[in-house]
């Protein structure tokens, strides 16, 4: 392969975003974690697996050995800890800040020209860590939200209606979250807003599901999260950067000034091309809409403002 993508996470979402990467033969991939031997097991597994799968994409499996970066177009950070029980919400704050904060200057200093895509939670303030930390413009840093949050709302339009996933397209904005902000109006089926097939209360059910599709997962998994997904969502970014599609995705994007917010990551609607995002889009909103985004702004600021308070 003539791309390179590092994943640094070889835990669920990490292992698959590695083996879809490969699979797909987008990129050469280097897979990195903290606990010794896993990230090599999981690596030497897929390796096996290609003559079935049929592709020849490199795998590498490494134990905190980030010179294996070098050369990575894009980096894609899976790396983080859930909430366990006993945890306070700044106890988890604070530990995956400084985990992205670690990963991320050990990223820049052998992989300066990557991108940064990050899937680690809570995903709109580690986007910030991120930024902070690499000092990369913002173009090259994003993270993974919108295009998960929306598949899941296409999955749900798509149940409901008993059409193809493939007919639907969702758009979802704002904080990954129960803050975030699915709309309705610019989400369709073979081009027809869904609010000419569904009915106010249908849609509004839809809207809470989708909100709450982490959590429901969570509830049925019992012991885990959901990554499947998640990979799936990561994945279809890297493609759009590394075949320069100009591809028009929801995202968590740096903002200075759209939709009215500055110095925060949201998720809204980009062009990602071999540059990163290419393009920032600005849709128009009614004043419902831009109050639920300007309050799903406003959860990630203090965030933010809880991450500065914690010495970020």
């Amino acid at each position: 392969m003539d791309k390179k993508v590092t994943v640094v996470g070889a835990g669920n979402v990490g292992a698959t975003v590695a083996m879809r990467l490969v699979e797909k033969e987008l990129a050469d991939v280097v897979l990195v974690d903290i606990l010794e031997g896993v990230p090599a097991g999981k690596a030497l597994d897929l390796a096996e697996a290609a003559p079935i799968e049929k592709h020849d994409a490199k795998i590498l499996g490494v134990t905190n050995d980030y010179s294996q970066a070098q050369g990575s177009d894009i980096v894609i950070i899976t790396a983080g800890v859930p909430r366990k029980p006993g945890m306070s919400r700044d106890d988890l704050l604070s530990t995956n800040m400084g985990i992205i904060r670690d990963v991320t200057r050990q990223i820049a200093d052998v992989a300066p020209e990557s991108i940064l895509i990050v899937v680690s939670n809570p995903l709109d303030a580690m986007c910030y860590v991120a930024l902070k930390t690499s000092g990369f413009p913002k173009n090259r840093v994003m993270g993974m939200a919108g295009i998960l949050d929306s598949a899941r709302f296409r999955t749900f339009i798509a149940m409901e209606l008993d059409v193809s996933v493939e007919s639907t397209h969702a758009f979802v904005l704002g904080g990954h979250g129960d803050t975030m902000v699915p709309l309705p109006r610019y989400s369709t089926v073979a081009g027809i807003p869904i609010t000419e097939l569904l009915s106010p209360e249908r849609i509004d059910a839809l809207v809470e599901r989708t909100r709450n599709g982490g959590a429901e997962i969570v509830s049925l998994l019992k012991t885990g999260s959901a990554y499947y997904a998640p990979a799936s969502a990561a994945v279809e970014m890297a493609e759009a950067i590394l075949k320069d599609k100009k591809k028009i995705l929801p995202c968590a994007a740096y903002l200075e000034g759209e939709y009215g917010i500055s110095g925060l990551f949201v998720g809204v609607p980009v062009k990602l091309g071999k540059n990163g995002i290419e393009q920032i889009i600005e849709i128009t909103l009614t004043k419902e809409e831009n109050t639920a985004l300007q309050q799903s702004a406003a959860a990630v600021r203090k965030l933010v403002e809880d991450m500065k308070r914690l010495g970020l």
